[in-house]
């Protein structure tokens, strides 16, 4: 056998045992959750798109960091993607197999957003690192399986924890490099917004919450103003101007 045929033949055997150790991951197995609350969640975002029809033009998918834009930011939500008629699919706790199967079980008749804005992984963060990239990497290729035609804008894992780098800290950072090195750039857009979220030392990252996890409505704020650039690109669109600044409040935040 000459060198050539044996690399060939090198090459064939690892893709195939990458092919089957990704299979066996949990992350990209699609799953429901248990409980009666999830489905309920599950068949109101159904029930949305089926009552949207054909006018979203920007679908969010991913888990509470995204559904909690329903909540206080909610304000913020409607200057930036109101008039995008975007739609909200995020469903608090999911992890990437949890999004798969949703995703399995999504009404699509008729539905044909121009971009899909993905972030998700961070449930998946006590998994080995290459089993969150192989999920976030699955999420988002079923995505694309289901809208040929739609642009995906993948956001890297926020910021999780309340140190500025742990164990954890580094695998996530991590599994981001690896998911921009993998996105093209052309159908699949990749941006990294942990930089939106400063480090605070004594209070943690500016824009989370004290669980280190989910978003204060600051938190959204920079989020929406640091997505804008990029997503009115892609949209082929005029960037939205900024809110302008919150009166300070001294209620509970989000």
């Amino acid at each position: 056998m000459n060198y050539r045929m044996a690399l060939l033949c090198f090459v064939c055997v690892q893709a195939i045992c990458f092919r089957a150790q990704s299979a066996e991951f949990v992350s990209t197995t699609p799953v429901p959750r248990e409980g009666d609350e999830w489905y309920q969640r599950n068949a109101l975002l159904n029930e949305r798109l089926v009552a949207a029809g054909t006018a979203p033009a920007v679908l969010f998918i991913g888990d509470s960091i995204t559904q909690g834009w329903e909540h206080r930011p909610r304000n913020i939500w409607t200057h930036y993607y109101g008039h995008r008629h975007a739609i909200n699919l995020g469903i608090g706790g999911d992890r990437t197999q949890h999004v798969l199967w949703r995703l399995d079980h999504l009404t699509t008749q008729g539905l044909a957003p121009r971009l899909a804005v993905i972030m998700i992984g961070t449930n998946n963060s006590g998994s080995p690192q290459a089993e969150i990239v192989a999920g976030v990497k699955a999420v988002v290729e079923k995505t694309k399986a289901l809208f040929p035609e739609t642009t995906i804008l993948l956001l890297g894992i926020f910021p999780r924890g309340n140190q500025l780098e742990d164990g954890r800290g580094r695998k996530l950072r991590e599994v981001n490099q690896q998911l921009k090195e993998w996105a093209d750039g052309q159908t699949i857009h990749f941006l990294d917004l942990r930089e939106c979220f400063p480090f605070e030392a004594g209070q943690g990252y500016r824009g989370l919450r004290a669980d280190g996890v989910h978003l204060t409505v600051e938190g959204y704020r920079l989020w929406a103003e640091a997505m804008e650039p990029t997503l009115a690109r892609l949209l082929g669109e005029e960037p939205v101007e900024p809110m302008p600044p919150r009166a300070p409040s001294n209620g509970p935040d989000a």
